[in-house]
């Protein structure tokens, strides 16, 4: 993706299910765990380049001794600033002691058997150590103590922050992840407490009645009942101190996660291949944690895999696999090849079948695997054209003519290259402008100017500023004859509010051409009308609002809005001719059709709270304050 988007955070478990020992002896070291916690964490890098955190508990500590250890870090290299400072703690400590696996099992800090890692993208603006993941809820009971991190985003904050006010709750933040921890943390001391009078009544007494009470939580009855009310798209993952664990998915499915099991291990993250490269395990051993399902593991080990909630209409991120997931997973890499084939034809359409005088490239890097496909669609298409070549000549065609068309090839160039990452801090305003021309830079000498058309391909077109400030402006430098940028996924015209950064209106250049296109063709009655359809919604519970703003689009074809977009991304001095293609709607169910939800693309929002947030994008772009954040 050529435009920055920050997004889906990442999630990363690892649970012990034998004693330290063990692994000190079959694997060579009692920082099994943690050492796998931190490959799933970095092979999930590209998830979260904001901060990162992590939290590790030990089962066996005594009272007094601490048993819950948190480190957190902001920024790209938070994930190697933490676990530097965990070896710089363990340097501390004269080596007889750390040999000792006993003694690192009673002592060292982030030795246990729980562990839990988060990587942070914000979708909220908010930014800071202290809105970095795991967060913690603290109290003397080990029971209650509860850690908690996640990839989503509620759109009913202000539903669930009423609910936990009504119990009684004072909370001291209006974020949804506090506000989920101060939840769940609610439900988790009704439950312990009804344990503690449980077991009172039957005679029990000190650390009799308290380790009962650690080894009979109801961690099934205490998600039901804290997610009951919950709207939105999200993974939760979370430890307690007395031992239990949990991740918990959406019952539409929306944010993924996957999860492995064997006699050593319990393991959850947010993507299968890191799992399958972290523990060297085949695709088949690597589950897929179901919509509503839950994984809970209890302080004895027990592994439980629950329906925590019924599983409502499936809508697992598309988006997932178009960009946000790494490609190395072997279903995402095949979608993502089948995205780039299917566009062959509408590309075809656009070099008017020239394959011989036109260069195939796409843009570094993410949309790599979709030019494999667009290759493969285009090379058969060629080999078509050979065969009908050969069967219409065969009786007339010379060696040196067969040989001619056999030799035929697509041709192929990396054209563009991504050269440097553009720091905000360095420049701002107009000489910040010059610096985005030279983001990327090009291949010399691999375009025939004024002969060659040049297609690129990227994974999305989603604002267009990249491709206005740089990318076009680069590739002009080759003086080809056109330029086709080629989306592999369709026109992003929607907000999205389950966990990614775009919830203003104004920032998609689809939109924005359909505002253009309602003022080229005198519609802009269209835009008053669904201002005022949206505004009279406003009061309305977010069950009876109704996305009016798919009324705008459907003044329009995809075609026309694509070429309004090339129109508005094409910089006054461009001598080529400019033309955009995207993927359809249809493509993509086609390429991707166990992933259905596309909201930002077709306006089919999963849950009530994503009509209400584009009600209030649409309402707050009319008025002219589009540039603060969308509130859910």
């Amino acid at each position: 993706m050529s435009d920055s988007i920050k997004h889906e955070c990442g999630i990363a478990m690892v649970r012990l299910r034998k004693p330290l020992a063990y692994y000190q002896e079959k694997y060579g070291t009692y920082q099994y765990g943690l050492n796998k916690l931190y490959l799933l964490m970095e092979k999930q890098h590209n998830r979260g380049q904001e901060g990162a955190g992590l939290a590790c508990i030990k089962l066996h500590a005594e009272p007094g001794e601490e048993y819950i250890f948190r480190e957190r870090a902001i920024g790209s290299g938070a994930i190697q600033e933490i676990f530097s400072n965990i070896h710089d703690l363990f340097a501390k400590y004269p080596p007889c002691d750390l040999e000792n696996v006993d003694w690192a099992a009673k002592h060292l800090p982030f030795i246990g058997e729980m562990y839990m890692g988060h990587l942070r993208y914000s979708t909220t603006g908010r930014s800071g150590i202290s809105y970095i993941h795991p967060f913690l809820r603290r109290s003397n009971w080990k029971a209650r103590n509860l850690t908690l991190c996640g990839n989503f985003n509620l759109t009913n904050v202000d539903e669930v922050f009423d609910d936990i006010v009504q119990h009684g709750q004072h909370p001291r933040s209006y974020s949804d992840t506090f506000i989920m921890l101060e939840q769940i943390g609610c439900e988790l001391d009704k439950e312990s407490q009804r344990l503690y009078d449980r077991y009172k009544s039957e005679g029990l007494t000190g650390l009799d009645l308290t380790r009962r009470i650690e080894t009979t939580l109801d961690i099934e009855q205490v998600l039901k009942e804290a997610s009951s009310i919950w709207d939105g798209g999200y993974v939760i993952c979370g430890m307690t101190g007395s031992g239990d664990s949990f991740a918990f998915r959406d019952p539409r499915g929306i944010r993924p996660a996957f999860y492995y099991i064997d006699e050593e291990v319990v393991a959850v993250a947010s993507e299968r291949p890191v799992i399958q490269t972290t523990f060297n395990v085949p695709v088949e051993q690597v589950c897929e944690l179901k919509p509503g399902e839950g994984i809970i593991t209890t302080q004895a080990g027990e592994v439980k895999i629950r329906q925590i909630q019924p599983p409502l209409n499936y809508a697992a991120c598309s988006f997932e696999r178009i960009y946000f997931s790494r490609g190395s997973d072997t279903d995402i890499y095949k979608e993502r090849k089948q995205l780039g084939k299917i566009l062959t034809r509408p590309i075809l359409e656009a070099i008017n079948y020239d394959l011989e005088n036109t260069v195939f490239s796409f843009i570094p890097n993410t949309a790599e695997v979709a030019f494999y496909g667009m290759m493969e669609g285009m090379t058969e298409y060629l080999d078509r054209q050979k065969i009908r070549l050969i069967r219409e000549n065969k009786d007339t065609l010379t060696e040196e003519e067969l040989q001619r068309i056999l030799n035929r090839r697509v041709r192929q160039e990396k054209v563009a290259i991504k050269d440097i990452k553009l720091r905000t801090f360095i420049a701002e305003g107009n000489s910040r402008n010059d610096l985005a021309a030279h983001v990327y830079d090009i291949t010399y000498g691999t375009i025939r100017p004024g002969v060659d058309n040049l297609v690129v391909i990227d994974d999305s077109i989603v604002r267009g500023t990249t491709l206005k400030q740089s990318i076009i402006k680069i590739l002009d430098r080759l003086n080809p004859k056109k330029i086709i940028i080629v989306s592999s996924s369709p026109q992003v015209r929607y907000p999205d509010c389950y966990g990614i950064d775009m919830s203003r209106m104004g920032e998609f250049i689809a939109f924005r051409a359909a505002v253009e296109l309602c003022k080229d063709k005198g519609r802009e009655d269209v835009l008053a009308d669904v201002y005022r359809k949206s505004k009279a919604q406003q009061g309305l519970p977010k069950e009876e609002i109704v996305n009016y703003v798919r009324e705008i689009y459907a003044l329009f074809s995809q075609e026309e809005l694509s070429a309004k977009i090339a129109e508005m991304l094409t910089p006054e001095d461009i001598q080529a001719e400019v033309r955009i293609v995207y993927q359809t709607l249809e493509g993509l169910k086609e390429a991707i059709p166990n992933y259905p939800g596309n909201w930002y693309f077709s306006g089919n929002y999963p849950t009530p709270g994503g009509n209400r947030l584009v009600n209030n994008a649409f309402i707050n772009y009319m008025e002219g304050t589009d540039n603060k954040r969308c509130m859910i």
